[in-house]
């Protein structure tokens, strides 16, 4: 492990503190914040495309890396409040904002005991490392040094591994632990893992296809050197959560849902309404405001389901929606990735009428990885910060005979192009930003953005078939339902199967992946939240704009102000909106 950096940032700062103005103070103090956060986190880093930290990993779950972690943040915020921000730019003032957000929002969320709940099956860090293990994820495989790096973070993570099995007996002992249903879907995922035919192993699949340019010597070391690292390490670690987690771990899980079953559960959610809407509402407000979404998203749909002739009620409509086998038409898993790539052809002439501001990070579409697939949503990896690795909207087929595509549109949208993809590819992109901000990321902003661009595809030139404005109407519905359940599973005392047959009721997802959604909510309190009300907020803002401006009011230039400062809290997006409405009017 390489000697910590804080201290000498620590006591540079104290002395050019001294020296500096408050423009190079707070410069200097959110580098020093990032290049330090870039350690505390290397995955991180190495997701950006930064190769320093790629050979280690550190024991999140030990003491001493907590303790640590919460001294950097609080003496973060300390020097950050001694910054005078009279003299500041208005850009600075929000980059101060924003980093005092960051550390207070980090030192509330280490209260909680959640090191005990080290694993799950939709979050946690064994799978991002499953991932990496591919060799076709974010961890480079293209020099020997970079196969040595591998090796070096394998060695970290097994020492994670083992503190993982630790901290979840002493969760046994507190009572804190993973509801049963959870704990059922992470042990197969385990398992999968301990495949010993090194040939179906994914830690051994970088050994499977070594560079061109190694040599035999090489090739030969690095062979030996993964299949000890396969055989003798992650396979007996592996096994070992296997049998701890399938045994004793799930005898103690819990029947309980949500987190209302710990004695810190009202106040951690709070904390995570908090940490992923960037508001302060209630969960009582969320739920009764999920409720009235719920039944306005149910009138449309009835709309719709008259208008393309189905006779019977709205829940029978998802019934033929989920079951129309004119909506499951393929028979291999590559015709999904073709569909995709044809919705974007089918939009990229209208693009440019929306979009002043467009990325040029690459962009794929690729199917998940076997091991994940069951249990993995579609989701967005951003590309590297220089751009040489693109961006990737991943889409599980776990059946491809079973895969509808009502919804396509609507989630290539949102996981893809003008969402995920356009807005942090920009972030990444933009050199105005300090460092630090090019890469964070506020649920409530970059899911409400995606949300929001869901509504676009008329726009577009999509939704013209009315079963995918079905989906995109659908997908909305989905997002207002969890605004109901999440809040109902963790403070109204919720089952499981209570979130899902109200899911079942409302939307036209099929079961197993309702399931999976529920679940998921049940590992991650809180995030579910973000997407409908930062969606809500910007359409808000869209909505006050166009009033205000009337027929000056122009959608490239909203689309701008809204993604030229990358994330931030909605409460600062506003006052942002709000300035340039008044700087037009003026103008």
């Amino acid at each position: 492990m390489r000697t910590s950096i804080l201290l000498l940032l620590t006591v540079a700062l104290v002395f050019s503190c001294t020296t500096s103005t408050p423009t190079e103070q707070l410069h200097n103090l959110m580098q020093s914040y990032h290049e330090e956060t870039l350690k505390m986190n290397p995955v991180g880093a190495t997701y950006q495309g930064d190769t320093r930290y790629n050979d280690y990993l550190p024991n999140y779950l030990s003491d001493a890396v907590i303790s640590k972690h919460k001294t950097f943040y609080s003496d973060i915020l300390q020097q950050l409040n001694s910054i005078d921000e009279k003299s500041l730019n208005e850009e600075d003032k929000l980059s101060k904002e924003i980093l005092k957000w960051e550390c207070e929002t980090s030192l509330m969320g280490m209260k909680f005991p959640t090191e005990l709940l080290p694993i799950d099956q939709m979050w946690t860090l064994q799978l991002t490392i499953g991932q990496l293990a591919t060799g076709t994820g974010a961890q480079p495989f293209k020099t020997v040094e970079d196969y040595e790096n591998w090796l070096s973070r394998v060695d970290d993570y097994v020492v994670w591994l083992s503190s993982a099995k630790t901290r979840m007996e002493e969760g046994i002992e507190r009572g804190i632990v993973l509801p049963k249903s959870l704990i059922r879907k992470v042990v197969p995922q385990l398992a999968s893992i301990t495949e010993a035919d090194l040939e179906k192993n994914i830690f051994y699949t970088p050994a499977r296809s070594f560079p061109e340019d190694f040599t035999a010597a090489q090739k030969e070391k690095l062979s030996k050197a993964y299949a000890d690292m396969v055989t003798n390490k992650i396979i007996p670690a592996y096994h070992h959560l296997v049998e701890f987690m399938g045994n004793e771990y799930l005898e103690a899980g819990r029947n309980s849902s949500g987190f209302d079953a710990y004695s810190f559960g009202e106040d951690y959610y709070n904390y995570a309404i908090r940490r992923y809407t960037t508001t302060n509402m209630s969960a009582d407000e969320i739920h009764q405001l999920g409720l009235s979404e719920v039944a306005r998203l149910r009138s449309e749909m009835e709309r719709i389901k008259e208008q393309v002739g189905f006779k019977g009620d709205l829940n029978a409509f998802f019934d033929h929606v989920r079951t129309r086998k004119s909506l499951m038409p393929f028979d291999d898993a590559q015709q999904v990735i073709d569909n995709f790539n044809a919705i974007h052809d089918k939009m990229k002439a209208k693009v440019d009428a929306l979009f002043e501001l467009q990325p040029k990070t690459a962009f794929e579409v690729r199917r998940v990885e076997a091991f994940r697939e069951k249990s993995a949503s579609a989701h967005y990896n951003p590309g590297s910060l220089d751009g040489t690795r693109p961006g990737v909207f991943y889409v599980p087929i776990p059946n491809v005979k079973e895969y509808n595509i009502f919804s396509d549109e609507d989630l290539f949208l949102h996981e893809a192009i003008p969402g995920h993809h356009f807005q942090i590819s920009l972030q990444q992109e933009n050199t105005k930003l300090p460092d630090f901000r090019k890469t964070l990321w506020y649920s409530s902003y970059g899911e409400g953005w995606a949300l929001y661009c869901e509504s676009l595809g008329q726009e577009l030139g999509l939704y013209d078939d009315p079963y995918q404005y079905f989906g995109m109407l659908s997908a909305e519905m989905h997002r207002a339902i969890r605004l109901v359940v999440d809040t109902g599973l963790h403070t109204k005392g919720w089952t499981r199967e209570q979130a899902i047959a109200y899911s079942l009721a409302n939307e036209a997802e099929p079961e197993y992946a309702i399931t999976s959604e529920i679940e998921r909510y049940m590992a991650n309190p809180g995030q579910a939240l973000s997407y409908k009300i930062g969606q809500l907020k910007i359409m808000e803002l869209r909505a006050m704009a166009e009033k205000a401006l009337g027929d000056r009011f122009n959608i490239r230039a909203f689309h701008r102000v809204i993604l030229e400062s990358g994330c931030i809290p909605l409460a600062l997006l506003e006052n942002k909106v709000n300035l340039w409405v008044n700087s037009e009017k003026e103008g």
